[in-house]
């Protein structure tokens, strides 16, 4: 992308550096050949971050980078616009009747996940092995039709066919939550009625399955006491977003900013 296109931009006389809108921009999504809706977005982003590092030193803010876990740490930039919105954003929790509402509006929204027990026959084939998908296609595809034919024997045909060591369970993976496999294995799950088997073998990066949906227990609607700590989470992020927003917009309103129009958030 051509810089020289791009007019600079300052933030109360402050530049923003190019160079880091043009990285800052590879974080945005824009249509195909339309790289200006991303480097705008970069912008604005960067823009928003120059206006709370320079509201944070006005006010001789100091803070400690906080540890992110996993040996990560903020960077000091990012410490100093935490600990500004800290000084700045402040919320009222919600109460137990705001709680209760929410809970009102739709119990059966806070449900337990549901469960499915599944057997499979694998038919492993690395997807990088075009030579290895096709014979393992065509070899998932007769056990299908296998499988089809005499449904009562799955397991026996799991324990001698399968490539995954669940064959030694004559292939069933007992109970399963939503993302405990991967989505295209979770899909034909979902697909299946009790005790039925896929009708084509299902893809996956470990190669061909051949599905039995063997049990299926429906997500109950949890009570309000268990929830009730979930919806006060939901609501108390949902109202700090909000001050933080409007403080933010506070800013962008005073602010000195030349070579973007910038909208309000």
């Amino acid at each position: 992308m051509n810089r020289s296109l791009f007019p600079e931009i300052t933030v109360n006389g402050e530049v923003v550096d190019a160079a880091k809108i043009a990285t800052e921009s590879q974080n945005h999504y824009a249509p195909k050949g339309k790289p200006g809706l991303a480097w705008r977005k970069a912008a604005q982003a960067l823009v928003i971050r120059t206006l709370l590092l320079q509201e944070a030193k006005n006010r001789n803010l100091e803070a400690e980078p906080a540890d992110l876990g996993n040996k990560r740490f903020e960077t000091p930039e990012e410490a100093l616009i935490r600990g500004l919105l800290d000084t700045e954003v402040t919320i009222d929790m919600p109460s137990e009747d705001a709680i209760k509402a929410v809970w009102d509006k739709d119990p059966s929204k806070f449900r337990s996940p549901p469960l499915w027990e599944a057997s499979h026959i694998l038919c492993a084939a690395n997807p990088a092995d075009e030579k290895a998908c096709e014979v393992a296609l065509k070899r998932a595809t007769a056990l299908t039709q296998i499988a089809l034919d005499k449904p009562r024997g799955f397991g026996k045909l799991a324990t001698g066919e399968s490539d995954c060591s669940s064959k030694d369970n004559y292939g069933a993976l007992g109970q399963l939550s939503p993302g405990d496999t991967v989505p295209e294995f979770e899909a034909a799950l979902g697909a299946l009625a009790q005790g039925e088997i896929t009708a084509t073998p299902v893809k996956t990066r470990f190669g061909y399955h051949i599905i039995r949906l063997d049990a299926y227990i429906e997500g109950r609607v949890l009570p309000f006491s268990i929830v009730q700590p979930r919806i006060a989470e939901a609501l108390e992020k949902s109202a700090w977003a909000k001050s933080a927003q409007n403080f933010t917009n506070q800013l962008v309103a005073s602010a000195d900013v030349k070579g973007i129009e910038l909208q309000a958030l």
